[in-house]
């Protein structure tokens, strides 16, 4: 009984305390000044950067999965291989689609994850896909990173896109090496790293 009623009373003042932080939150943040300095470096060149080095993942990846794997999915509710790699590559087109940068003709949106399981196609697309989203990155000024997007709310700014479409691609990734693992394909990089580790 005696640890009940601790346990109760711990929980109130655990309730009362989050409660007392919570709505202490905003007026501490509003108390502490604005930050001027400098950022601690280019979005720009960052953002390239990030999108090349995915690229290199991805492609690298969708290379050592066997073809007959590409239909492969965890369960049936879920995208296959094929599908998970396409979806990836659609992103790529989508997302700079909201700051006006057109996709190219050949690519349509609506069922593209669907549109093939070829390997040495999906592989293509991926590849044209990140050189369009470098593109994109590398086609905006340094400012432009900081323009306001009013369609996307009211303090979104065309950084937030790629910054969006990176958190997206790197949770691809995520799923990517796991399918990959799934079907008893290490991913290159990590392999490249077990050699190295062992001297080989």
């Amino acid at each position: 009984m005696k640890t009940l009623l601790r346990w109760v009373v711990c929980m109130c003042l655990l309730a009362a305390t989050s409660s007392y932080v919570f709505a202490q939150g905003p007026a501490a943040s509003a108390a502490q000044p604005e930050d001027k300095t400098p950022t601690s470096y280019d979005m720009k060149a960052q953002t390239a950067l990030d999108l090349q080095q995915l690229q290199q993942k991805f492609v690298s990846l969708a290379e050592a999965i066997p073809q007959e794997k590409y239909s492969w999915r965890p369960d049936p509710e879920s995208r296959s291989i094929a599908e998970m790699l396409l979806h990836t590559a659609g992103a790529g087109f989508g997302f700079p689609k909201m700051l006006d940068v057109a996709a190219p003709a050949d690519f349509t949106g609506k069922g593209f994850d669907k549109t093939t399981t070829d390997k040495a196609k999906i592989i293509e697309w991926l590849n044209k896909s990140f050189a369009h989203q470098i593109a994109a990155a590398n086609g905006l000024t340094n400012a432009d990173y900081a323009a306001l997007v009013p369609k996307l709310g009211p303090q979104a700014n065309k950084g937030d896109v790629f910054y969006l479409l990176i958190a997206h691609q790197h949770e691809q990734l995520g799923i990517a090496i796991a399918y990959a693992r799934s079907v008893g394909v290490t991913p290159p990089w990590t392999a490249d790293a077990l050699k190295k580790s062992k001297g080989n």
